[in-house]
């Protein structure tokens, strides 16, 4: 055990600060402080010394230079040692046992909007990192506090130690402080790394991506396994690194479980995908996902519930064991729908609490509420993908052609109402796995075909697994279509307009199929590929 006779304390957030001079003070333990925090323990009527009375050097350069003095450092890093303590004693330091410590909130500062370079620098703490490292790297005699949610339990142990700390405690406390100081580092790091001086348009392309990617992630869950049973598995939300969402696109990561089964890994993927497809569209929409794909996605003004039967129309076999996301509360009318499917998962903004009563009959069946989920048109920044040994980062594809720049290619313009549906089916074909070929009708999936390996097999499943009417419908591909086969396979189908990428070597015979068969065809020059 560690007896406490000297605790040092300067905290830029005074949560629970009080309390805890209250405790120390009850146990007749001597406090140093500095700036802010020593007024407020003066205020509160608590006996303080400052660092500079202390130290004997005053606090300078704007208050940068206060605490980085030998009777502080040798105060902490002195181990409990013979010869140790000898110097000390020589030198007149006396051993601080205690450090409180929480840092310039730098990430605070840089997520405000208008943060400056400047604003960024100041905040950079330098004192208290070091102190903090001097603290956690001597803990077999000095206890170091960097959350103030651990001051409740540190008093309690106090007590319960008559005045002490134990080396188990002080250690657990210790690698809470390297954890944060490798946080805090990795904060700054990532903001210089994407944070220029110079105009963006002025910057190289060479500067887009960092030549060193530092990534630091925050474990969530634990889940009951991977892909398969026999793989383990966790998921971890992004926190510092040039990954991280902007706020621009709800987060799966900060959606709130409200009934069922604990998320599996696959649960998060395919709620992912859904939220995905779901947040592009501002009108009532509801998304049906199986396998990351989208097996029918449909939007109505009129109703969430209309909105719901008509994506699961699409293929209401694949929507068996799926996932739903829809951008509106659920409501009684939507849960008595949901109810009538086996379903893995539902994402929603919110729940009616008839729905919930409705819902809790299925005991399994994962409720997940993400109040932030609102039509975006952006992605996060970045994505990306591991491969073994490496990882590839790309920016995501959040982009989108607006259908008023397609360019119409085909001899027969498209009518309102054909670029209406178009415009839909191409908002949905960039969330289905390539090769993708969707059909729709106004704002509903008719038929989909994903993940082919040729784009004709994609048309050709599409058709095949269709239930119901092509005739009159509209299709999106994701990519151009290398021979006319593609286009020849959806008239024949009963398509009448087409939009797609463009690009082909063989656009004009892809073209000439369209106006043989009366369709309208657009180009959009954007490829939406999704591996």
């Amino acid at each position: 055990m560690s007896a406490i006779k000297r605790a040092l304390i300067s905290v830029s957030d005074k949560q629970g600060l009080l309390d805890l001079a209250k405790g120390l003070a009850e146990f007749g333990v001597e406090i140093l402080s500095t700036g802010g925090t020593a007024k407020l323990l003066k205020e509160a009527g608590y006996s303080v010394t400052m660092v500079a009375d202390y130290t004997g050097a005053p606090e300078i350069l704007d208050g940068r230079v206060k605490t980085l003095h030998p009777k502080i450092h040798g105060g902490l890093l002195g181990r409990p040692i013979a010869s140790h303590e000898k110097e000390m004693r020589e030198h007149g330091i006396d051993p601080i046992d205690l450090v409180v410590v929480n840092l310039y909130p730098f990430e605070a500062t840089v997520a405000k909007e208008g943060a400056t370079l400047s604003d960024a620098i100041e905040n950079i703490d330098i004192g208290g990192p070091s102190m903090l490292r001097s603290a956690a790297k001597n803990y077999e005699r000095v206890t170091v506090l960097v959350d103030p949610d651990d001051y409740e339990g540190f008093l309690r142990d106090l007590v319960s130690g008559k005045g002490e700390i134990s080396k188990e405690q002080r250690f657990a406390f210790a690698r809470k402080v390297f954890a944060r100081t490798a946080e805090y580092d990795l904060a700054i790091s990532t903001y210089l790394e994407t944070s220029f001086e110079t105009p963006e348009e002025e910057q190289s392309p060479e500067t887009v991506f960092p030549e060193k990617l530092s990534l630091e992630w925050q474990r969530v869950m634990e889940l009951r396994y991977g892909e398969n049973p026999h793989q383990k598995a966790a998921f971890y939300r992004d926190v510092a690194s040039p990954m991280a969402s902007s706020g621009a696109r709800p987060s799966i990561a900060d959606a709130v479980v409200l009934q069922g089964r604990a998320l599996s890994y696959n649960n998060i993927l395919d709620m992912d995908a859904a939220l995905a497809c779901c947040v592009e569209h501002k009108a009532g929409t509801a998304v049906v996902v199986k396998h990351t794909n989208p097996c029918g996605v449909a939007q109505d003004s009129s109703s969430i519930t209309a909105a719901y039967q008509k994506a699961r129309a699409c293929d209401p076999m694949s929507a068996f064991g799926g996932i739903v996301a829809v951008n509106q509360e659920v409501d009684k009318s939507l849960a008595l729908q949901l109810v009538e499917t086996f379903l893995e998962c539902v994402v929603a903004p919110s729940y009616s609490e008839e729905a919930r009563e409705i819902l809790s009959a299925k005991k399994n069946l994962r409720l997940v509420a993400l109040p932030g989920m609102v039509a975006s048109t952006e992605d996060v920044a970045w994505s990306m993908r591991t491969v073994a040994g490496g990882m590839l980062l790309q920016a995501s594809d959040f982009e989108r052609t607006a259908i008023a720049d397609a360019r119409v290619v085909s001899e027969r313009q498209p009518s309102p109402e054909e670029l209406a549906s178009l415009d839909f089916a191409w908002r949905v074909v960039k969330h289905v796995k390539s090769n993708a070929i969707l059909f729709c009708r106004d704002s509903q999936t008719v038929a989909v075909g994903a993940g082919q390996m040729s784009r004709v097999d994609a048309a050709k499943i599409a058709v095949m697994k269709a239930q119901q009417p092509l005739v009159g419908s509209v299709v999106a591909s994701d990519a151009f279509f290398p021979f006319r086969d593609g286009v020849d396979a959806l008239a024949e189908a009963g398509a009448i307009a087409v939009i797609q990428p463009g690009g082909s070597k063989r656009d004009d015979e892809v073209i000439a199929a369209a106006n043989e068969h009366g369709m309208t065809m657009l180009f959009t020059g954007m490829r939406h590929f999704k591996h």
